[in-house]
């Protein structure tokens, strides 16, 4: 899909997405909190409501009531039936009935039906039941249910023991043990969940939801007032009843319309932003869908924690937004995008107007701090900050809105707390994100930049002219991006790497020649300028097969862009007038430089390697070659895709030339010492 349909397709998905998920319940117009001043006008009831108990003593005075609660049971008169009928079968079926005495028999008998008539029931329940407060429960006998204690019920268990231990003495433990009367003993009180559910339901509603009631027109609170237990019930209970009055179909569907137009106007302006001042980021599908993705997680985050109340908003660490946009990104990007998220989250939750001071101040801390995210100490340094600035700026709040210390909340400081943890972990979520979409962040480049990497320690070992070459490229690069506002530690770090590629073949370049020795003798032009481009080919594979992202790679091949290597296409033509050439055989692949970065490399590659062959150093003949070599790359169009001004090509020429004249600068001769004159002897 083509990037103009494929951008504001993902913002129209992540508009619907944030629009549905916000929270649906109806909006009651005020915020407040227990302990917290009113910050509003005098407050009088719009209309007759109920004050509603809180959750916890609603549920305190249900449970009150249940304590006197009994649940019912049933008798099942099946199970002592079909229980005697086997006892009665198996007096002349099993061996151990049979050849027990009729005494045993008749005592065995009477024992049943006395224990099965008590009733028999689940040790679990009678432990239960027993555990309760009423100790009893309700036995239906027809349409009569009569309470009864539990004593008065057996589990299996304690009707085997009565009927071992209440034996007359002249029958024998051990033979009726040998009957196995536990056989014959079952649970007939059954419970029955269908009319003790009923009547648990009818015992809760003897509590009433409320407390009172509240008249039209009756005084609640002014301005200023501490909201305290009594008040807060009553705004609360005057809440629920506003919200349960609008969720009616017609208003609800106003409500979600204006929901979709607030998300529409700030995602929008997002869009707008991108499109209007940022366009080469919005023509990068992996940066659009980071920064979506980054500003829907923490939206979605903040109304999934207001509808289910799972945890205070200050928990969430927003300030994340800023520190990884801000590092993958630029600075007003970042900034731009932390207020989209903070105002979208304000839109659901209490006290909007404290959250964004307080998230606002925090992102442009957070801003300031990572000015270029190079040492990862500069995260947790940075974290500290952010703590440092919630808690002044809400303490800050407080005092303002209050004038004394009791409106502080101490609990909102261990929010923050927690809040700081989740940003010290922000370094692990950089390392996923350069993983996941491609990016690079400072500390990558500065890790990558280290000349004790394998591969640049492979360079200066096999190509020590061209690892010396690179470094001079470098800081030519370097100093010039610094100048003119490029991404300097991105252009030290693609320098270094730029002709790995000649690892391959590195006798066939001339700063890595010894005197004398010319690998090009003897070879068609043509071959040795298919070696010659060839390092661009092989440093574009070195570089994937040891991990270096794109954005280094963009050096490697752009850095001599669709030129040809001018030597060798000229001694063919000299040796040739006569034939016609194959310019394609004497271009490099490219493509062009297309940011500012690569067509400084450009610039400083070029540069470096034409400076080696001046016989003199002075600073006319440093001028004459960067104009010359320059204004040759900008007539023959190297530059036209990437973003970069004549004025930026104008300081870099200035650039190059102060550093030139430094690299090679004059030395003074240092005399000789004179030896003193050998004295004559006389």
């Amino acid at each position: 899909m083509k990037t103009r349909y494929f951008v504001p397709l993902i913002f129209v998905v992540a508009i619907l997405l944030i629009t549905y998920c916000f929270p649906r319940q109806g909006k009651f117009q005020y915020s407040f909190s227990e302990g917290r001043p009113w910050q509003y006008e005098l407050l009088t009831a719009p209309f007759d409501f109920p004050i509603y108990k809180s959750e916890a003593q609603y549920k305190a005075e249900q449970d009150s009531i249940l304590a006197y609660y009994e649940p019912y049971y049933i008798i099942d008169t099946s199970v002592e039936k079909n229980a005697l009928a086997e006892f009665d079968a198996d007096i002349n079926l099993n061996a151990n009935l049979r050849n027990l005495d009729p005494p045993y028999i008749t005592y065995i008998r009477q024992k049943l039906l006395e224990v099965y008539k008590q009733g028999i029931m689940n040790s679990e329940e009678y432990d239960k039941i027993a555990a309760s407060q009423t100790r009893s429960l309700r036995l239906k006998e027809g349409n009569m249910a009569n309470s009864r204690s539990i004593e008065s019920f057996h589990t299996i268990r304690s009707a085997y023991e009565k009927i071992l231990n209440e034996r007359p003495g002249s029958l024998s433990e051990n033979l009726l043990k040998s009957a196995n009367i536990n056989n014959y003993l079952r649970e007939n009180i059954i419970y029955d969940a269908s009319t003790s559910e009923k009547a648990r339901n009818e015992f809760i509603q003897q509590v009433s939801p409320s407390s009172g009631m509240v008249q039209a027109g009756q005084r609640i609170i002014d301005r200023g007032e501490i909201v305290d237990a009594k008040t807060y019930a009553i705004l609360s209970s005057l809440k629920r009843v506003t919200e349960e009055r609008s969720g009616g179909a017609t208003r609800g569907y106003w409500t979600l319309f204006g929901e979709f137009m607030l998300v529409l106007v700030l995602i929008g302006s997002f869009y707008l932003y991108l499109l209007f001042f940022r366009p080469m980021e919005y023509r990068n599908r992996q940066h659009v869908m980071f920064m979506l993705l980054l500003i829907t997680f923490f939206v979605i985050l903040t109304a999934f924690s207001v509808r289910f109340n799972l945890f205070n908003v200050y928990i969430i660490p927003y300030a994340i937004v800023t520190i990884l946009i801000r590092t993958f990104i630029d600075s007003r990007t970042a900034l731009f995008a932390s207020i989209i998220t903070i105002l979208l989250s304000s839109l659901m939750v209490s006290y909007p107007f404290e959250f964004i001071v307080i998230e606002i101040s925090v992102a442009m801390v957070s801003i300031f701090m990572l000015k270029e995210l190079s040492e990862r100490s500069q995260l947790i340094r940075s974290s500290f900050f952010i703590l440092l600035t919630y808690i002044l700026v809400y303490v800050g709040l407080s005092l303002y809105s209050q004038g004394s210390l009791e409106a502080v909340n101490w609990v909102v400081l261990v929010y923050f707390l927690i809040n700081f943890i989740f940003i010290m972990f922000s370094y692990l979520l950089v390392y996923i994100f350069e993983k996941s979409f491609g990016f690079i962040s400072g500390v990558s480049m500065v890790e990558l930049a280290n000349i004790n990497k394998p591969l640049l320690k492979e360079l200066s070992e096999k190509t020590p002219g061209t690892f010396q070459h690179s470094m001079q490229v470098s800081n030519l690069a370097t100093a010039a991006a610094a100048k003119i506002g490029a991404n300097a530690s991105l252009i030290r770090t693609g320098a270094l790497y730029h002709d790995i590629g000649k690892i391959m073949n590195p006798a066939f370049f001339t700063e890595n020649q010894s005197p004398g020795m010319n690998p090009h003798a003897g070879l068609p032009f043509e071959e040795s300028a298919r070696i010659v481009i060839n390092h661009v080919k092989d440093g574009v594979k070195i570089a994937k097969q040891n991990g270096l992202p794109q954005q280094i790679i963009d050096f490697i091949e752009t850095h001599h862009g669709t030129s040809i290597p001018r030597y060798f296409y000229v001694s063919w033509k000299n040796a040739n007038p006569d034939k016609e050439i194959n310019e394609e055989a004497f271009r490099y692949p490219g493509p062009n430089p297309f940011t500012k970065e690569t067509a400084i490399m450009m610039m400083a590659d070029a540069v470096e390697a034409a400076s080696r062959s001046l016989t003199e150093y002075s600073e006319e003949t440093l001028q004459n070659l960067v104009n010359r070599i320059i204004d040759t790359q900008v007539a023959e169009g190297y530059f036209k895709k990437a973003p970069i001004t004549f004025k930026d090509i104008d300081t870099t020429k200035d650039v190059f030339v102060e550093k030139l004249k430094i690299i090679y600068h004059s030395r003074i001769a240092y005399p000789e010492l004179n030896k003193p004159e050998a004295k004559s002897l006389v």
